[in-house]
């Protein structure tokens, strides 16, 4: 066995007779083995005139050379598409054959090209082979690494043409752009509703197969967003790292701050295309717009009264229900609604907070002061429909009507 091999290392050597001398590797050619050597000597003779890059093979320089000569002679016959070196026009001819010759021993995926099947491979060998200077991360892919020391930098190489807002990384820019094209490639195969981004339709996609793929390991409930499991997890652990710089005051998220910062700067980009009025909260203009549709979805369920806002509802159920959870800290009386707490709570503390602005008078409730103003301003909207007297409190009307009805509803007990 030894000897058959032996023999066939012989011919092998007849048919490539220029042998290495470092590595005992041969070549048919000693033009090739010249070439071959300046791999272990690191000599590079052939020199660009214009960079004075050097390279080992004249070959390299001359498709270097190509970089500032713009020279780009190899053309694909599908698309025309021109190309400066040969090797690259075979790769792009695989985006019209398909081709994807390189598997993976793994898992059996292919590619195309050799280099993603070798930044593929460590996906499964775990090796980060770019390593970060400053903090030491380590990187599977050159470009990762070359997007994370922008961390440390600060370089945002990306600016966008629109605003001149600039970007750490290429693909962070793309996302951006779509904000002024309003551009939305990634559409629901269930409702075709569109978006942005693809994070986002994966994430929309789980409203149709009701996947929760987010646990909190407290209660064991179960979330759609990562986002939102983290927001509850603030509620278990009572955290609020977020904090508004002018009155200190902390939330759990930061969507929440950010609103809340509209309160300080007055900010308020959500407007009413109807009547022209501007809201702070998307919430509010969508309740808002209920008053120019009309539109009640909040239904009681014990009876039909629907409502355009779903906190009214949950009061109004207190009609049913009986509940009141509002109670009097001096009197122990309970309401229903927390306003009416709140007026009640003056009878004991005596305040009137609600002043006319002719006489000065008091008010503990607003809506004693605009039955007062009307004494002032002559103003009676309560009009009696069988003699159009007209009067400023609704009680006088309601009294007045007897008249004309003939009621008489206190009775004598003796």
């Amino acid at each position: 066995m030894k000897y058959l091999h032996l023999k066939n290392m012989e011919k092998h050597k007849e048919h490539k007779p220029y042998e290495c001398s470092e590595c005992l590797k041969c070549f048919s050619q000693k033009s090739n083995l010249v070439s071959h050597a300046r791999v272990h000597t690191g000599d590079k003779p052939y020199e660009c005139s214009e960079c004075l890059k050097c390279f080992s093979q004249k070959s390299h320089l001359v498709s270097h050379a190509r970089v500032h000569t713009g020279d780009k002679p190899y053309e694909c016959s599908e698309c025309l598409k021109c190309f400066s070196q040969k090797s690259h026009l075979v790769k792009h001819m695989r985006m019209h054959t398909g081709d994807k010759s390189y598997q993976c021993s793994e898992c059996l995926k292919c590619f195309s090209e050799k280099s993603s099947l070798v930044k593929h491979m460590r996906v499964h060998t775990g090796d980060k082979p770019y390593q970060c200077a400053e903090c030491l991360k380590c990187f599977s892919k050159k470009c990762n690494l070359e997007a994370h020391v922008r961390v440390h930098t600060g370089d945002k190489p990306y600016q966008c043409s629109e605003c001149l807002k600039c970007f750490s990384e290429k693909s962070s820019l793309v996302k951006h752009v779509r904000v002024h094209t309003g551009d939305k490639p990634y559409q629901c195969s269930e409702c075709l509703k569109c978006f942005s981004r693809k994070s986002h339709l994966v994430t929309h996609m789980r409203v149709h197969t009701g996947d929760k793929p987010y646990q909190c390991n407290e209660c064991l409930k179960c979330f759609n967003v990562k986002g939102r499991l983290l927001s509850h997890m603030r509620v278990q652990t009572g955290d609020k790292p977020y904090q508004c710089t002018e009155c200190l005051k902390c939330f759990t998220q930061k969507g929440i701050l950010v609103t809340h910062m509209r309160v300080h700067t007055g900010d308020k980009p959500y407007h009413c295309s109807d009547c022209l009025k501007y809201f702070s909260q998307n919430s509010s203009l969508v309740t808002h717009m209920r008053v120019h549709t009309g539109d009640k979805p909040y239904q009681c369920s014990e009876c039909p009264k629907c409502f355009s806002v779903k906190s009214s509802l949950v009061t109004h159920m207190r009609v049913h229900t009986g509940d009141k959870p509002y109670q009097c800290s001096e009197c122990l009386k309970c309401f229903s609604v927390k306003s009416n707490l709140v007026t009640h709570i003056r009878v004991h503390t005596g305040d009137k907070p609600y002043q006319c602005s002719e006489c000065l008078k008091c008010f503990s409730v607003k809506n004693n002061l605009l039955t007062h103003m009307r004494v002032h301003t002559g103003d009676k909207p309560y009009q009696c429909s069988e003699c159009l007297k007209c009067f400023s409190v609704k009680r006088s009307l309601v009294t007045h009507m007897r008249v004309h009805t003939g009621d008489k509803p206190y009775q004598c007990s003796v």
